[in-house]
């Protein structure tokens, strides 16, 4: 079954955060977690296999910032194909039948003009090689998430479809003001929601900035906004610094689960975890009652 049959079929479980499983594992802060693709594979693969025997149908690649300018950015100069393409291979080792692979594609790493330096054709140019690395490997859609600019979100979504046909899921960060919500760059939702509809994504949503809680009535928006599948992936709580100094997020995957359920109920079709969460919450997720 394609991916976009089975959403509107049945709904999809995507999986939760990988950045938080690496720390467990002994990422070190300034260290680049997508090179352990290449270091690490065997750690890699075991994350992805956890989140799908959790119950998850999609794992997610760690490419998020496997682009050749956030890699050059970190000292990594060369490796981009390899650590894409060993990142794909890792998330399909872990795969079976009727389980599914995104590429993920996360920001840029430099803000757009005129509020960087960053040109939308230049960041549409380094989209392209990056999707292109990850389409040759063999994904079955492409993920752009944590987007909190809608013209770098809409460069990205351009990129992969000058090199795929494939499904492309697109995710942005909203924070909540008291205004209502709004990224950082101030696009609202709605307007958001459906220019990413009208650019041609499979699915649009919001992932990241904020817990379950505060998520619900931005899944209420978004649900209202678009006639297409919604994503939502909130993060385990807002992260919170602990006595020792370390960050925390405090919600466990029984609230978590309480609160997707709700969003569920609001016609949310894909549902998964950002930062904070593990294989834990997805398990949780697959055994609660919608």
């Amino acid at each position: 079954m394609e991916i976009i049959e089975k959403v509107k079929q049945e709904g999809v479980f995507l999986d939760g955060g990988m950045g938080s499983m690496l720390i467990s594992r002994g990422l070190k802060g300034g260290d680049c977690a997508e090179k352990w693709n290449i270091d690490h594979p065997d750690v890699i693969q075991e994350i992805h296999q956890a989140y799908f025997d959790a119950g998850a149908d999609v794992a997610t690649a760690n490419t998020f910032g496997a682009s050749s300018f956030k890699l050059e950015k970190m000292g990594i100069k060369a490796g981009v194909e390899a650590i894409n393409t060993q990142a794909v291979k890792n998330a399909k080792a872990a795969a079976k039948p009727g389980q599914y692979v995104a590429g993920d594609l996360g920001p840029v790493g430099e803000m757009l003009s005129p509020m960087g330096s960053m040109t939308v054709e230049r960041a549409k140019d380094i989209y392209v090689h990056q999707a292109g690395i990850i389409e040759a490997a063999g994904v079955d859609l492409f993920l752009i998430e944590t987007i909190f600019d809608l013209n770098e979100a809409i460069a990205a979504l351009e990129a992969v479809q000058a090199i795929s046909s494939r499904p492309v899921f697109c995710s942005l960060t909203f924070n909540q003001t008291k205004k209502g919500f709004f990224t950082l760059m101030g696009n609202p939702v709605e307007a958001s929601m459906q220019q990413l509809r009208d650019a041609g994504a499979a699915a649009v949503g919001a992932n990241c900035s904020l817990g379950s809680d505060s998520m619900i009535g931005l899944a209420r928006q978004i649900r209202e906004s678009v006639d297409i599948p919604v994503i939502i992936q909130p993060n385990a709580g807002m992260p919170q610094t602990g006595p020792d100094g370390t960050a925390f997020y405090p919600e466990d995957e029984i609230l978590f689960a309480k609160n997707i359920i709700k969003i569920k109920a609001l016609g949310v079709e894909i549902v998964g975890g950002c930062c904070g969460t593990t294989p834990a919450f997805i398990h949780r997720l697959r055994e609660s009652k919608y």
